[in-house]
């Protein structure tokens, strides 16, 4: 059964998101097979009402998937800008301990110079990832919902026309 199948795919899907875009299709079709005659719906097949249901599940999903990926996107672009900030920082007070002095000695410019160093390694120690963790991120997102969408396809076929659908890459195994 339907059900049965959904209860399945609940328990093999650690991420839910598949499990939750077909229970909400099993749902959908439920509902379409209880609904009266009458309301704005009437004229609504089972195709579209499953379909549309189906499309605002992925938008769900796709905002999911996505959260998180706007703070490593503005974490690995300002953290160089922080990095350099401490540079300035560190040079700044270089200077300053250079303008009140007589005479130069090198632990006066040395001190603050390192830390001007270290604040830049810093900011791009901090970047570097942020930035490859999002494009990680992207990138398994983009086939999660390339998956996703075929998925959906196969639930709407299925629910529609009674007919499973395999994917390509399931076919080939």
């Amino acid at each position: 059964s339907r059900a049965v199948a959904v209860e399945t795919l609940r328990r093999e899907d650690r991420s839910l998101i598949f499990a939750t875009l077909a229970t909400d299709a099993e749902l959908a079709a439920q509902a379409y097979e209880q609904k009266s005659c009458g309301g704005i719906g009437a004229g609504v097949d089972a195709s579209e009402f499953i379909g549309r249901t189906l499309q605002q599940s992925i938008v769900h999903a796709q905002a999911r998937v996505e959260s998180g990926l706007t703070f490593l996107a503005s974490v690995g672009s300002t953290a160089p800008f922080v990095g350099l900030f401490g540079t300035v920082w560190g040079i700044y007070h270089a200077l300053i301990g250079l303008s009140g002095a007589a005479q130069m000695r090198i632990d006066q410019v040395a001190g603050p110079v390192g830390e001007a160093l270290v604040m830049t390694a810093a900011g791009l120690f901090v970047a570097i990832p942020a930035v490859l963790a999002y494009n990680a991120c992207t990138r398994a997102n983009r086939l999660v919902l390339a998956q996703l969408d075929g998925f959906a396809h196969s639930v709407h076929a299925f629910l529609v026309a009674g007919v499973r659908v395999a994917s390509p890459a399931r076919a080939a195994d």
